[in-house]
Protein backbone atom coordinates (compact mmCIF):
# COMPACT_ATOMS: atom_id res chain seq x y z
CA UNK A 1 0.00 0.00 0.00
CA UNK A 2 2.50 2.23 0.84
CA UNK A 3 4.71 1.45 -2.42
CA UNK A 4 1.01 2.26 -4.25
CA UNK A 5 0.61 5.31 -2.94
CA UNK A 6 4.34 6.68 -3.34
CA UNK A 7 3.55 5.90 -6.85
CA UNK A 8 0.11 6.77 -7.70
CA UNK A 9 0.82 9.50 -10.26
CA UNK A 10 1.71 6.48 -12.77
CA UNK A 11 -1.87 5.53 -12.99
CA UNK A 12 -2.07 8.33 -15.36
CA UNK A 13 -1.55 7.36 -18.68
CA UNK A 14 0.06 10.92 -20.31
CA UNK A 15 2.69 10.92 -17.61
CA UNK A 16 3.54 7.14 -17.43
CA UNK A 17 4.79 8.39 -21.63
CA UNK A 18 6.50 11.47 -19.84
CA UNK A 19 8.10 9.76 -17.23
CA UNK A 20 9.50 6.67 -19.73
CA UNK A 21 10.68 9.74 -22.39
CA UNK A 22 12.31 12.00 -19.19
CA UNK A 23 14.00 9.05 -17.67
CA UNK A 24 16.40 8.33 -20.88
CA UNK A 25 16.80 12.02 -21.70
CA UNK A 26 17.54 13.44 -18.03
CA UNK A 27 20.38 10.11 -18.25
CA UNK A 28 21.98 11.75 -21.52
CA UNK A 29 21.68 15.36 -19.79
CA UNK A 30 24.19 13.71 -16.47
CA UNK A 31 26.36 12.54 -18.56
CA UNK A 32 27.08 14.98 -20.83
CA UNK A 33 27.26 17.53 -17.81
CA UNK A 34 30.25 15.58 -16.23
CA UNK A 35 31.94 15.30 -19.50
CA UNK A 36 31.96 18.36 -19.62
CA UNK A 37 33.16 19.43 -16.53
CA UNK A 38 36.13 17.10 -17.12
CA UNK A 39 36.77 18.49 -20.43
CA UNK A 40 37.11 21.76 -19.67
CA UNK A 41 39.38 20.83 -16.40
CA UNK A 42 41.24 18.63 -18.31
CA UNK A 43 42.10 21.40 -21.33
CA UNK A 44 42.37 24.23 -18.49
CA UNK A 45 43.07 23.06 -15.02
CA UNK A 46 41.68 26.35 -14.13
CA UNK A 47 39.20 25.74 -11.25
CA UNK A 48 37.36 29.73 -12.03
CA UNK A 49 36.77 28.84 -15.17
CA UNK A 50 34.65 25.80 -14.35
CA UNK A 51 32.99 28.54 -12.17
CA UNK A 52 32.62 30.50 -15.81
CA UNK A 53 31.44 27.38 -17.43
CA UNK A 54 28.45 26.35 -15.01
CA UNK A 55 27.95 30.65 -14.45
CA UNK A 56 27.10 30.91 -18.12
CA UNK A 57 24.68 27.52 -18.26
CA UNK A 58 22.84 28.35 -15.57
CA UNK A 59 23.04 32.34 -15.14
CA UNK A 60 20.03 32.73 -18.09
CA UNK A 61 17.86 31.53 -15.89
CA UNK A 62 18.07 34.10 -13.44
CA UNK A 63 17.81 36.34 -16.41
CA UNK A 64 15.54 34.92 -18.74
CA UNK A 65 13.83 32.17 -16.58
CA UNK A 66 11.38 34.90 -15.18
CA UNK A 67 10.14 36.14 -18.90
CA UNK A 68 10.49 32.75 -20.32
CA UNK A 69 7.33 31.91 -17.73
CA UNK A 70 5.04 34.68 -18.72
CA UNK A 71 5.96 34.17 -22.38
CA UNK A 72 5.22 30.21 -21.86
CA UNK A 73 1.56 31.03 -19.93
CA UNK A 74 0.62 32.26 -23.68
CA UNK A 75 1.07 30.37 -25.63
CA UNK A 76 0.94 25.96 -26.28
CA UNK A 77 3.16 24.51 -23.62
CA UNK A 78 3.31 21.22 -25.32
CA UNK A 79 4.34 22.05 -28.95
CA UNK A 80 7.29 24.63 -27.70
CA UNK A 81 8.87 21.61 -25.40
CA UNK A 82 8.91 19.43 -28.42
CA UNK A 83 10.60 22.56 -30.11
CA UNK A 84 13.49 23.23 -27.43
CA UNK A 85 13.78 20.02 -26.63
CA UNK A 86 14.83 19.66 -30.62
CA UNK A 87 17.46 22.47 -30.26
CA UNK A 88 19.12 20.91 -27.20
CA UNK A 89 19.26 17.57 -29.06
CA UNK A 90 21.02 19.89 -31.55
CA UNK A 91 23.89 22.00 -29.52
CA UNK A 92 24.64 18.58 -28.14
CA UNK A 93 25.38 16.91 -31.57
CA UNK A 94 27.18 20.21 -32.61
CA UNK A 95 29.16 19.86 -29.06
CA UNK A 96 29.78 16.16 -30.12
CA UNK A 97 31.15 16.70 -33.57
CA UNK A 98 33.88 19.46 -32.89
CA UNK A 99 34.81 17.35 -29.98
CA UNK A 100 35.34 14.48 -31.84
CA UNK A 101 37.34 16.32 -34.62
CA UNK A 102 39.49 18.28 -31.65
CA UNK A 103 38.06 21.48 -32.47
CA UNK A 104 36.63 23.05 -29.57
CA UNK A 105 37.71 26.31 -28.37
CA UNK A 106 37.75 27.26 -24.16
CA UNK A 107 35.54 30.31 -25.76
CA UNK A 108 33.27 28.02 -27.31
CA UNK A 109 32.82 25.56 -24.75
CA UNK A 110 31.38 29.03 -22.56
CA UNK A 111 29.62 30.06 -25.25
CA UNK A 112 27.82 26.36 -26.25
CA UNK A 113 26.98 26.45 -22.26
CA UNK A 114 25.74 29.72 -22.33
CA UNK A 115 23.23 28.34 -24.98
CA UNK A 116 22.07 25.47 -23.37
CA UNK A 117 21.64 27.44 -20.78
CA UNK A 118 18.85 30.01 -22.61
CA UNK A 119 17.57 26.54 -24.08
CA UNK A 120 17.18 25.88 -20.08
CA UNK A 121 15.24 28.70 -19.17
CA UNK A 122 12.44 27.53 -21.36
CA UNK A 123 12.66 23.58 -21.00
CA UNK A 124 12.44 23.84 -17.12
CA UNK A 125 8.95 25.76 -16.65
CA UNK A 126 7.77 24.32 -20.13
CA UNK A 127 8.42 20.52 -18.22
CA UNK A 128 7.11 21.18 -15.04
CA UNK A 129 4.27 23.16 -15.94
CA UNK A 130 2.94 20.39 -18.09
CA UNK A 131 3.40 17.87 -15.37
CA UNK A 132 -0.35 18.78 -13.87
CA UNK A 133 -1.76 18.47 -17.27
CA UNK A 134 -0.18 15.11 -17.38
CA UNK A 135 -2.22 13.70 -13.92
CA UNK A 136 -5.39 15.39 -14.78
CA UNK A 137 -5.61 17.60 -11.64
CA UNK A 138 -4.04 18.91 -8.64
CA UNK A 139 -4.29 15.96 -6.16
CA UNK A 140 -1.83 13.98 -7.71
CA UNK A 141 0.83 16.41 -8.82
CA UNK A 142 3.03 16.61 -5.82
CA UNK A 143 3.16 13.06 -6.14
CA UNK A 144 4.06 13.66 -9.75
CA UNK A 145 6.78 16.17 -8.81
CA UNK A 146 8.40 13.98 -6.68
CA UNK A 147 8.67 11.10 -9.22
CA UNK A 148 9.92 13.41 -11.55
CA UNK A 149 12.21 14.60 -9.25
CA UNK A 150 12.70 11.08 -8.53
CA UNK A 151 14.05 10.30 -12.34
CA UNK A 152 16.77 13.51 -12.02
CA UNK A 153 18.02 12.23 -8.99
CA UNK A 154 18.30 8.58 -9.85
CA UNK A 155 20.13 9.86 -13.41
CA UNK A 156 22.34 11.60 -11.17
CA UNK A 157 23.39 8.69 -9.13
CA UNK A 158 23.52 6.45 -12.48
CA UNK A 159 24.97 8.98 -15.01
CA UNK A 160 28.29 10.52 -13.38
CA UNK A 161 29.59 6.70 -12.75
CA UNK A 162 28.68 5.33 -16.74
CA UNK A 163 30.10 8.83 -17.65
CA UNK A 164 33.88 8.10 -15.84
CA UNK A 165 33.61 4.86 -17.03
CA UNK A 166 32.74 6.28 -20.63
CA UNK A 167 35.42 8.71 -20.49
CA UNK A 168 38.22 6.30 -19.36
CA UNK A 169 37.12 4.12 -22.33
CA UNK A 170 36.06 6.69 -24.99
CA UNK A 171 36.01 10.37 -25.32
CA UNK A 172 33.89 13.47 -24.06
CA UNK A 173 32.97 13.48 -27.82
CA UNK A 174 30.66 9.89 -27.14
CA UNK A 175 29.11 11.85 -24.14
CA UNK A 176 28.10 14.48 -25.96
CA UNK A 177 27.02 11.75 -28.41
CA UNK A 178 24.65 10.15 -26.33
CA UNK A 179 23.39 12.98 -24.72
CA UNK A 180 22.02 14.42 -28.46
CA UNK A 181 20.19 10.66 -28.75
CA UNK A 182 18.70 11.06 -25.25
CA UNK A 183 16.69 14.20 -26.61
CA UNK A 184 14.68 12.13 -28.53
CA UNK A 185 12.89 9.78 -26.17
CA UNK A 186 11.33 12.60 -24.54
CA UNK A 187 10.17 14.39 -28.04
CA UNK A 188 8.69 11.23 -28.41
CA UNK A 189 6.64 10.92 -25.47
CA UNK A 190 5.39 14.42 -25.71
CA UNK A 191 4.21 13.66 -29.26
CA UNK A 192 2.13 10.99 -28.12
CA UNK A 193 0.53 12.67 -25.19
CA UNK A 194 -3.11 13.15 -25.58
CA UNK A 195 -5.15 15.84 -23.79
CA UNK A 196 -6.59 19.54 -24.15
CA UNK A 197 -4.43 22.33 -24.75
CA UNK A 198 -3.36 24.14 -21.32
CA UNK A 199 -5.13 27.71 -20.55
CA UNK A 200 -3.12 30.71 -22.23
CA UNK A 201 -2.68 33.73 -20.31
CA UNK A 202 -3.87 36.88 -22.09
CA UNK A 203 -2.25 40.54 -22.17
CA UNK A 204 1.46 41.02 -23.20
CA UNK A 205 4.09 39.37 -22.02
CA UNK A 206 4.96 42.40 -19.64
CA UNK A 207 1.26 42.17 -18.54
CA UNK A 208 1.61 38.72 -18.01
CA UNK A 209 4.54 38.92 -16.23
CA UNK A 210 4.13 41.59 -13.90
CA UNK A 211 0.46 40.10 -12.54
CA UNK A 212 2.79 37.03 -11.46
CA UNK A 213 5.88 38.93 -10.02
CA UNK A 214 2.62 41.05 -7.84
CA UNK A 215 1.11 37.41 -6.93
CA UNK A 216 4.67 35.88 -5.60
CA UNK A 217 6.10 39.20 -4.37
CA UNK A 218 2.51 39.60 -1.81
CA UNK A 219 2.37 36.31 -0.87
CA UNK A 220 4.51 35.72 2.38
CA UNK A 221 4.95 32.02 2.21
CA UNK A 222 6.29 32.19 -1.93
CA UNK A 223 8.58 34.64 -0.93
CA UNK A 224 10.33 33.29 1.73
CA UNK A 225 10.42 29.45 -0.07
CA UNK A 226 12.17 31.78 -3.11
CA UNK A 227 14.86 33.28 -0.29
CA UNK A 228 15.44 29.97 1.05
CA UNK A 229 16.11 28.94 -2.53
CA UNK A 230 18.57 31.51 -2.87
CA UNK A 231 20.63 30.84 0.53
CA UNK A 232 20.52 27.32 -0.41
CA UNK A 233 21.65 27.60 -4.05
CA UNK A 234 24.02 30.21 -3.69
CA UNK A 235 26.32 28.71 -0.83
CA UNK A 236 25.71 24.59 -0.64
CA UNK A 237 24.44 24.09 -4.41
CA UNK A 238 28.08 25.35 -5.56
CA UNK A 239 30.02 22.05 -4.82
CA UNK A 240 29.34 20.81 -8.13
CA UNK A 241 31.53 23.56 -9.58
CA UNK A 242 34.53 22.09 -7.45
CA UNK A 243 34.17 18.59 -7.50
CA UNK A 244 36.62 18.36 -10.65
CA UNK A 245 39.10 20.25 -8.01
CA UNK A 246 38.01 17.77 -5.30
CA UNK A 247 38.51 14.62 -7.30
CA UNK A 248 42.00 15.32 -8.92
CA UNK A 249 44.02 17.29 -6.30
CA UNK A 250 42.40 16.67 -2.91
CA UNK A 251 41.81 12.42 -3.74
CA UNK A 252 44.70 12.25 -6.63
CA UNK A 253 41.64 10.57 -8.49
CA UNK A 254 40.48 10.47 -12.09
CA UNK A 255 37.23 11.03 -13.76
CA UNK A 256 36.18 7.88 -12.45
CA UNK A 257 37.09 9.60 -8.97
CA UNK A 258 34.58 12.26 -10.16
CA UNK A 259 32.11 10.06 -11.42
CA UNK A 260 31.75 8.37 -8.00
CA UNK A 261 31.79 11.70 -6.30
CA UNK A 262 28.25 12.95 -8.14
CA UNK A 263 26.91 9.61 -8.13
CA UNK A 264 27.13 9.77 -4.21
CA UNK A 265 25.51 12.91 -4.16
CA UNK A 266 23.02 11.53 -6.79
CA UNK A 267 22.31 8.32 -4.16
CA UNK A 268 21.62 11.04 -1.72
CA UNK A 269 19.12 12.77 -3.72
CA UNK A 270 17.10 9.80 -4.90
CA UNK A 271 16.59 8.93 -1.10
CA UNK A 272 15.54 12.08 -1.06
CA UNK A 273 12.60 11.82 -3.67
CA UNK A 274 11.63 8.78 -1.90
CA UNK A 275 10.88 10.21 1.11
CA UNK A 276 9.02 12.97 -0.62
CA UNK A 277 7.13 10.50 -2.50
CA UNK A 278 5.26 9.35 0.31
CA UNK A 279 4.40 12.61 1.91
CA UNK A 280 1.07 13.77 1.72
CA UNK A 281 0.26 17.00 4.18
CA UNK A 282 2.20 20.20 3.36
CA UNK A 283 2.85 20.36 7.09
CA UNK A 284 5.26 17.48 6.52
CA UNK A 285 6.71 18.55 3.19
CA UNK A 286 7.63 21.64 4.90
CA UNK A 287 9.65 20.40 7.38
CA UNK A 288 11.71 18.47 5.32
CA UNK A 289 12.42 21.70 3.44
CA UNK A 290 13.62 23.22 7.05
CA UNK A 291 15.60 19.43 8.01
CA UNK A 292 17.23 19.64 4.55
CA UNK A 293 18.45 22.81 4.55
CA UNK A 294 20.40 22.42 8.60
CA UNK A 295 21.24 18.68 6.44
CA UNK A 296 22.80 20.71 3.53
CA UNK A 297 25.07 22.70 5.75
CA UNK A 298 26.03 20.28 8.13
CA UNK A 299 27.30 18.00 5.19
CA UNK A 300 28.99 20.74 3.43
CA UNK A 301 31.36 21.57 6.26
CA UNK A 302 32.03 17.70 6.58
CA UNK A 303 33.04 17.15 2.53
CA UNK A 304 35.03 20.24 3.02
CA UNK A 305 37.31 19.22 5.98
CA UNK A 306 37.58 15.99 4.96
CA UNK A 307 40.49 14.61 2.40
CA UNK A 308 39.38 10.53 3.61
CA UNK A 309 37.60 9.94 0.18
CA UNK A 310 34.86 7.63 2.37
CA UNK A 311 34.00 10.24 4.33
CA UNK A 312 33.49 12.79 1.96
CA UNK A 313 31.86 10.49 -0.21
CA UNK A 314 28.99 10.23 3.11
CA UNK A 315 29.15 13.94 3.12
CA UNK A 316 28.13 14.17 -0.19
CA UNK A 317 25.17 11.70 0.15
CA UNK A 318 23.75 14.23 2.67
CA UNK A 319 24.91 16.95 0.80
CA UNK A 320 22.78 15.58 -2.07
CA UNK A 321 20.09 15.08 -0.02
CA UNK A 322 19.64 18.24 1.62
CA UNK A 323 19.83 19.81 -1.98
CA UNK A 324 17.55 17.71 -3.19
CA UNK A 325 15.18 17.56 -0.75
CA UNK A 326 14.79 21.02 0.34
CA UNK A 327 14.60 21.87 -3.66
CA UNK A 328 11.92 19.23 -4.46
CA UNK A 329 10.17 19.68 -1.81
CA UNK A 330 9.95 23.88 -2.54
CA UNK A 331 8.78 22.60 -5.75
CA UNK A 332 5.96 20.61 -4.67
CA UNK A 333 4.55 23.39 -2.08
CA UNK A 334 4.65 26.04 -4.64
CA UNK A 335 3.29 24.26 -7.30
CA UNK A 336 0.29 23.10 -5.67
CA UNK A 337 -0.19 26.65 -3.86
CA UNK A 338 -0.24 28.52 -7.02
CA UNK A 339 -3.15 28.72 -9.19
CA UNK A 340 -3.55 26.98 -12.55
CA UNK A 341 -3.50 30.33 -14.64
CA UNK A 342 0.00 31.33 -12.67
CA UNK A 343 1.77 28.12 -12.61
CA UNK A 344 4.44 28.86 -15.71
CA UNK A 345 4.83 32.08 -14.42
CA UNK A 346 5.74 30.50 -10.23
CA UNK A 347 7.77 27.76 -11.76
CA UNK A 348 9.72 30.08 -13.72
CA UNK A 349 10.52 31.78 -10.80
CA UNK A 350 11.29 29.11 -8.87
CA UNK A 351 13.73 27.96 -11.99
CA UNK A 352 14.97 31.30 -11.61
CA UNK A 353 16.05 30.81 -8.06
CA UNK A 354 17.29 27.79 -8.25
CA UNK A 355 19.46 27.75 -11.47
CA UNK A 356 20.02 31.78 -10.93
CA UNK A 357 21.53 31.21 -7.99
CA UNK A 358 23.42 28.42 -8.36
CA UNK A 359 25.34 30.30 -11.32
CA UNK A 360 26.12 33.11 -9.02
CA UNK A 361 27.13 30.51 -6.48
CA UNK A 362 28.96 28.75 -8.80
CA UNK A 363 30.87 31.74 -10.33
CA UNK A 364 31.72 33.06 -6.66
CA UNK A 365 33.31 29.47 -5.52
CA UNK A 366 35.46 29.08 -8.65
CA UNK A 367 37.02 32.41 -8.38
CA UNK A 368 36.97 31.77 -4.60
CA UNK A 369 38.85 28.72 -4.44
CA UNK A 370 41.15 29.55 -7.38
CA UNK A 371 43.08 32.19 -4.62
CA UNK A 372 41.66 29.98 -1.31
CA UNK A 373 41.68 26.45 -1.99
CA UNK A 374 38.36 24.63 -2.56
CA UNK A 375 38.64 23.08 0.96
CA UNK A 376 38.10 26.45 2.37
CA UNK A 377 35.74 27.53 0.48
CA UNK A 378 32.87 25.33 1.01
CA UNK A 379 33.60 25.20 4.53
CA UNK A 380 32.78 28.61 5.02
CA UNK A 381 29.73 28.63 3.11
CA UNK A 382 28.70 25.51 5.14
CA UNK A 383 28.69 27.56 8.00
CA UNK A 384 26.68 30.43 6.24
CA UNK A 385 24.32 27.93 5.36
CA UNK A 386 24.15 26.91 8.72
CA UNK A 387 23.38 30.15 10.38
CA UNK A 388 20.49 30.93 7.57
CA UNK A 389 19.45 27.22 8.64
CA UNK A 390 18.75 28.31 12.02
CA UNK A 391 16.92 31.24 11.42
CA UNK A 392 14.96 29.75 8.93
CA UNK A 393 14.04 27.29 11.64
CA UNK A 394 12.32 30.15 13.84
CA UNK A 395 9.71 30.96 11.02
CA UNK A 396 8.86 26.98 10.38
CA UNK A 397 5.15 26.89 11.81
CA UNK A 398 4.46 30.09 10.09
CA UNK A 399 5.08 29.00 6.78
CA UNK A 400 3.39 25.46 7.66
CA UNK A 401 -0.05 27.72 8.69
CA UNK A 402 0.53 30.09 5.70
CA UNK A 403 0.85 27.22 2.71
CA UNK A 404 -1.81 25.64 4.34
CA UNK A 405 -3.92 28.51 3.93
CA UNK A 406 -2.83 29.28 0.53
CA UNK A 407 -3.58 25.72 -0.58
CA UNK A 408 -7.07 25.10 0.72
CA UNK A 409 -7.92 29.36 -0.97
CA UNK A 410 -6.63 27.74 -4.18
CA UNK A 411 -8.81 24.38 -4.24
CA UNK A 412 -11.75 26.72 -3.13
CA UNK A 413 -11.42 28.59 -6.10
CA UNK A 414 -11.90 25.02 -8.28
Amino acid sequence: MALSGSMRALAHRNFRLYFAGQAVSILGSWIQQVALAWLVYRLTGSAALLGVTAFCGLIPQLVVGPLAGAWIDKHDKKKWLVGVQSLMAVQAFVLAGLCWLDALSTGFIVLMALILGVLSSFDAPLRQSLIGSFVGGRDDLPNALALNAMLFNAGRFIGPPIAGLLLGLTSEAVCFAINGFSFLALIGAVLCVRGEATLRAQGSVGEVFKEGALFAWRTWVIRMLIITLIALNLTASAYAVLLPVFARDVFAGDATTLGWLWGAAGCGSFASTIVLATRRSTKAVISAVVTGVAISAVSLVVFSSTSWLPLALCGMVGLGFGISVCNVGINMVLQNAAPDALRGRIVSFFTSARFGFDALGGLLAGFVAASFGAGSTLFVEGWVLLIFAIFLFGRRQRLQAQIAAAHQGVRGGH
